[in-house]
């Protein structure tokens, strides 16, 4: 990272904990410098930002988000933001032919490096999270040693409510969760809602 992007990092996660607090709570889960797949609900743009705030510097430095390429490459600042800032996964929600979606994030977990994502694949709008997609599942089963955490976060959508583009100080927080394992031979059905109640069980800690 330049020493811009340094700049824009401080920046940026001061603002956040000014704005939100970023609040993190681990139960059953220590923060821990291992490779880590965080996966959690999706209510925001936002919910990327909050979730690299809220972990420490050290694990801070070795996770990247997964970003929606159409939209966070939509301007020049929100593409240098994300590669430079959050060093993020660009992703493509819409596929394209027989390109495997998952390729950008195999690479990643190749290289040793932890994920942010969010298994819905896009924002929900309602207070349970949507069905998880397959993503997931398919990289428990390539990767399984890299270890699954579920993570729930808490009130991120109030800080930019819909159609408005100044956020308001909420406090949030996110929540992570004890680890997953994909069980041997577990259907991918069956594993997908386990993660999903797994992720939803934490807005009751």
């Amino acid at each position: 990272m330049n020493l811009r992007a340094q700049a824009m990092a401080v920046l940026l996660l001061g603002l956040v904990r000014l704005l939100t607090g970023a609040q993190a709570r681990w139960h059953g889960c220590p923060p821990k410098a291992e490779q880590r797949i965080y996966f959690a609900n999706h209510q925001s743009h936002a919910d990327l930002v909050l979730i690299w705030a809220a972990l420490p510097q050290e694990l801070r430095s070795i996770t990247r988000p997964i970003a929606a390429r159409d939209y966070w490459t939509a301007s020049n600042f929100k593409r240098w933001i994300t590669t430079e800032v959050f060093n993020a996964v660009y992703v493509e929600r819409e596929r394209k032919g027989d390109e495997d979606p998952l390729a950008p994030l195999a690479q990643a977990l190749e290289s040793g490096d932890s994920l942010i994502l969010f298994p819905e694949g896009t924002r929900g709008h309602g207070e349970d999270p949507q069905p998880f997609k397959s993503g997931l599942y398919n990289l428990a089963q390539r990767f399984p040693d890299v270890v699954l955490v579920p993570a729930w976060i808490h009130n991120v959508q109030r800080v930019i409510p819909k159609g408005e583009v100044v956020p308001v100080p909420v406090l949030c927080s996110v929540t992570f969760g004890e680890p997953l394992a994909l069980g041997a031979d577990e259907p991918r059905a069956d594993f997908l809602q386990r993660a999903r109640a797994a992720v939803m069980a934490l807005r009751e800690v």
